[in-house]
């Protein structure tokens, strides 16, 4: 029985890969620091751009599908306090969702332009108030800590500082916000009449525009501590492969971000040797014999494998 137990847990991470097309990343591998980077912007920009409000297919209508509830497909969910509400309501005067653009729109000073203003890896639904509240504060730990209410009343376990230009976003969705930013600091690098986004140290105040957002070290240990989880894997794959035909690389391999700015500088990535530690993970295994020890590690060794075949055929799906 125990045996079974084993070759379950290690079968898991097979079932919810993220649906990586064949080769995206071929590209970047091998490669170290400002070459990685560049190369990773090369691989995610040009992408389908939608309008922030249209006749068409606009941002109201990608994060009804992205931020879908999945026990509710008529609702979405508000990315800072999880509350689940009624999408097809949009902004409702007031009493519906607006949308939150996780990297300040301010900073940069692209509003809701075309582009970064626009772009649905970085948007996310939430409510007025909290909007409010969270204005353009950059994102940290609070320690002077200020709890925040929704427009219904509702206790978010988001935060703000009271002294601090920040705002601490609940538990459940800190990573994702650290991949958001680290997302929009590689695909806006000035190269295409966009605004040079660069992820800082820095809090800067409610005035400055200066395409800077912070604070870098408390997003990577946010990054670190709330891992990538099914929701944002699907939510990644649908941007991709149903709208604008890119992908947050911090959310396929979250590695990335430790090659970036943490703590692989200066050492070359390379996807296929992470691909086992990033897919399975906090696994442990008690071996009750030699005989049983021999057929786990061949099993992992077949395991592996099948993970290698089915990313690099997931543009099947």
């Amino acid at each position: 029985m125990k045996f079974k137990i084993h070759l379950i847990l290690l079968l898991v991470p097979i079932l919810s890969f993220p649906q990586i097309p064949t080769g995206y990343y071929d590209s970047a591998e091998n490669l170290a620091d400002d070459n990685l980077k560049y190369e990773l912007n090369q691989i995610i920009d040009n992408h389908i751009e939608f309008p922030y409000t249209g006749e068409s297919v606009d941002t109201w209508d990608i994060l009804k599908e992205t931020d879908r509830d999945p026990n509710n497909s008529s609702n979405v969910i508000l990315i800072y306090s999880g509350v689940s509400v009624d999408g097809l309501q949009e902004y409702n005067n007031g009493n519906g969702w607006t949308r939150e653009h996780v990297w300040a729109k301010s900073r940069g000073d692209f509003g809701t332009s075309l582009g970064p203003g626009t772009d649905v890896h970085a948007l996310r639904p939430l409510d007025n108030t909290t909007n409010s509240i969270r204005s353009n504060r950059g994102f940290d730990n609070c320690t002077d800590c200020i709890d925040v209410y929704d427009q219904w009343s509702n206790l978010t376990g988001s935060k703000k500082d009271n002294i601090e230009w920040s705002f601490e976003p609940r538990d459940e969705v800190k990573g994702d916000v650290a991949r958001m930013i680290f997302y929009m600091d590689v695909r806006y690098e000035g190269y295409d009449s966009y605004p040079n986004l660069e992820v800082s140290e820095t809090i800067l105040d409610i005035s400055d525009n200066s395409p800077l957002h912070g604070v870098l070290s408390t997003l990577l240990e946010w990054h670190r501590n709330d891992p990538v989880d099914t929701w944002e894997e699907n939510r990644n794959d649908i941007i991709y492969y149903n709208y604008q035909s890119n992908r947050n690389p911090f959310i396929d391999y979250p590695e990335l971000a430790e090659y970036l700015w943490g703590n692989q500088i200066g050492i070359e990535w390379n996807y296929s040797l992470n691909l086992v530690n990033n897919k399975i993970s906090n696994i442990s295994i008690t071996i009750i014999s030699e005989s049983e020890k021999t057929n786990i590690i061949n099993i992992i060794g077949i395991i592996t494998q099948i993970i290698i075949k089915k990313v690099g055929n997931s543009s099947d799906h």
